[in-house]
């Protein structure tokens, strides 16, 4: 597979895995990298970074916007192998080091993979290591409130429900949000394209799922980089407002 890089504005890039996205950050060589894929997409994660004229011993930070494997994968790679710091909203510091997990149950999937598209995702989801434990020893909580001093600027936004600490990430001079899986343009689940949440059994609690919806939609953006799914340009409260009306 080629690795998918998409520049969507100034520095800024949404990489499309292997059924998952991570977010590229550039100042110059200098990455900050939101998300890692699938344990899997190692390969292509690395060639992301060679594709931005980047390389791993430049990633100042990785960000996570929650500790999902199909998120996670290479960022306690990067944190051993080259000292990159990991950071996170300090609800999900626990959960990134597996005290806890709120994740999918493998029996949850098998009651419903009758749904179209459940049985061939976990199929993907196997390939790709998703199952495997790749927990973070040394997780840092945010160092600050307001935009992180990193390539990008970005700010940290609590976007519960998905996870419960899960964060969504506004680079409010480029009009971009990144709203890891609080808020999706698509999914190998689902039948339907454009902005939506998840499947329901997806999240940890889909109430608060939904309630995030209008965090989201208080961000000033026009540039949506989901976690899942095609970038969507538009506004992202509009968006967040088709995502919820689709809900319910």
């Amino acid at each position: 597979m080629r690795v998918d890089v998409r520049q969507v504005a100034d520095g800024t890039y949404l990489v499309h895995g292997g059924n998952t996205n991570w977010v590229l950050l550039t100042d110059g060589d200098a990455v900050t990298l939101v998300d890692t894929g699938y344990p899997g997409d190692r390969r292509l994660l690395l060639g992301s970074l060679a594709a931005v004229g980047s390389s791993p011993e430049a990633v100042e930070a990785v960000l996570i916007t929650h500790a999902h494997n199909d998120h996670l994968g290479s960022a306690e790679y990067l944190r051993a192998a080259h000292g990159t710091p990991v950071l996170l909203h300090e609800a999900e510091v626990p959960h990134v080091r597996r005290d806890f997990l709120q994740q999918v149950s493998v029996r949850t999937v098998l009651r419903n993979a009758w749904r179209p598209g459940v049985l061939p995702w976990a199929v993907h989801v196997l390939r790709s290591g998703g199952t495997e434990q790749h927990p973070v020893t040394a997780p840092e909580p945010f160092p600050t409130d307001g935009a992180l001093d990193l390539p990008g600027r970005p700010v940290p936004v609590h976007t519960p429900g998905h996870t419960d600490g899960h964060c969504a990430y506004h680079l409010p001079g480029a009009g971009v949000v990144i709203s890891g899986d609080a808020l999706v343009s698509g999914h190998a689940t689902s039948r339907i394209a454009g902005p939506q949440l998840l499947p329901g059994m997806f999240h940890h609690d889909r109430a608060r799922t939904a309630a995030s919806l209008d965090v989201l939609a208080g961000l000033d953006g026009d540039v949506l980089l989901p976690g899942h799914g095609p970038v969507h340009r538009g506004s992202v409260k509009e968006a967040a407002r088709q995502a919820r009306e689709r809900a319910f």
